[in-house]
């Protein structure tokens, strides 16, 4: 007998289920953000800078809870266990992304309050974030066997 999908226990009490689906969120926003970021830079338009400031900004707000429910995961399906391996390099890294994601929202803010441009080095940050956030869901995506052997 499976458990009901609509079942408000199953859904807020699922081991890890918030965090895989929270993921998506942060992930999307600040790609999305960059890209909007580098058509900002590369057409000089305002339109463009606005849109990936607000992705930014989502992106940020969004991680919180996205760690959040990795540590109450990690507790929950693990019982706080010790970390090691994929999993232990999935939470260095998550914790990373979360650090870029949040320097890179700082950054674009701080511009914003100067009514500056935001400085070039950022594009550097946002692409390393890019690719660690890549990274960081390609653990995560293994951990939880949507990346995994034979699929």
């Amino acid at each position: 007998m499976s458990a009901n999908p609509f079942d408000f226990r199953t859904i807020v009490l699922a081991k890890h289920a918030q965090h895989v689906v929270l993921i998506h969120f942060p992930i999307a926003l600040f790609i999305a953000g960059a890209a909007f970021d580098f058509m900002a830079l590369w057409t000089k338009r305002r339109a463009w800078a606005d849109a990936a400031y607000c992705n930014l900004s989502l992106a940020a707000i969004s991680a919180v809870p996205v760690i959040a429910t990795g540590v109450l995961a990690w507790q929950f399906a693990l019982e706080g266990q010790k970390l090691q391996g994929i999993l232990l390099l999935h939470l260095i890294l998550g914790c990373g992304s979360a650090a870029i994601i949040w320097m890179v929202w700082w950054i674009h803010l701080g511009a914003r309050h100067r009514e500056l441009e935001p400085p070039i080095y950022r594009v550097a940050i946002e692409l390393l974030g890019v690719v660690l956030i890549s990274l960081t869901g390609h653990l995560g995506g293994l951990l939880s066997g949507i990346n995994g052997p034979g699929h």
